[in-house]
């Protein structure tokens, strides 16, 4: 396993050291949640930067890289449902446009084809993983700033909280139909950029 494929999975891991400090008490956590997410984040560019540069490019990695992706994503939306922040029902649709894409990419590399992620694919996960950053830093203001924090607060950042998932989740289902229009034929057709 070469380098950029380590880097990839260890994105996978991020996640899960993401949700067990979301979910410890107080502001040192949250703090750390963010610096986790940031890093696992930059491993994203990280990997392929690595991969094309010094040509390592490889199936494992065009397969891999886009799940990781949406384990890291998920994860995060997921604690924010768990933690009151969030709609559950934004997830939910997020959920299953990821397990269609990813359905069929697992179906084309079991025929052979590997769909890797497209750049329309890569610019909906800034996008995802841009509200997410944006969502910890204002849970950093609300528990370090507990002595002017009061409901008017709660209530203006829950609001932005689900205007940004609503963004989100528009851009995500434009995305995955944008897609699936786009490669209708994609598991009868040659190898072509998929997300």
């Amino acid at each position: 396993m070469n380098l950029p494929n380590k880097i990839t999975l260890s994105r996978i891991a991020f996640a899960f050291i993401f949700m067990f400090l979301l979910f410890c008490r107080g502001v040192l956590a949250k703090y750390l949640a963010l610096f986790t997410f940031c890093i696992a984040s930059l491993t994203d560019f990280l990997d392929g930067h690595i991969a094309r540069k010094r040509n390592l490019e490889n199936d494992f990695g065009r397969l891999m890289d886009p799940i990781a992706d949406k384990i890291l994503v998920l994860a995060a939306f997921l604690a924010f449902v768990e933690l009151k922040i969030i709609p559950g029902w934004t997830v939910i649709i997020i959920i299953f446009r990821e397990l269609v894409i990813t359905g069929l990419r697992i179906i084309a590399a079991a025929r052979g084809r590997v769909l890797s992620a497209s750049l329309a694919g890569k610019h909906k996960t800034a996008s995802q993983m841009a509200v997410i950053i944006s969502i910890l830093v204002f849970l950093i203001i609300r528990e370090s700033g507990q002595s002017f924090w009061n409901p008017l607060w709660e209530l203006w950042f829950k609001r932005g909280a689900f205007y940004l998932m609503l963004l989100t989740v528009t851009l995500t289902l434009i995305s995955g139909l944008s897609y699936l229009l786009r490669n209708k034929n994609i598991l009868f057709a040659g190898n072509e950029k998929f997300d």
